[in-house]
């Protein structure tokens, strides 16, 4: 799908939005000092896609019946990152 230089302007700005609200985290900054303190350095690489559809007037979008298995590790990585889900 083509996008227009305002549409693109707008996915730029989301992609700044969210890394600024990364750079400026304290929380994130408290644990990159911690693992300095451990004697390490991190690089750390996001990557973020934004999947675009038009919107239509009147259209009503259709639950998905979608199901989503997690690992113990998933699990573990998404609650230290204090993000919650159902276990349902």
């Amino acid at each position: 799908m083509e996008i227009d230089d305002n549409t693109r302007q707008i996915v730029h700005d989301i992609g700044s939005a969210i890394n600024d609200s990364i750079e400026n985290s304290s929380q994130v900054a408290r644990a990159i000092e911690r693992l300095r303190e451990a004697g390490f350095e991190m690089e750390l690489t996001l990557r973020l896609e934004l999947g675009l559809r038009p919107h239509v007037e009147g259209e009503e979008s259709e639950p998905l019946n979608a199901t989503l298995e997690l690992t113990d590790e998933d699990i573990r990585v998404l609650q230290r990152m204090k993000i919650r889900f159902d276990s349902e």
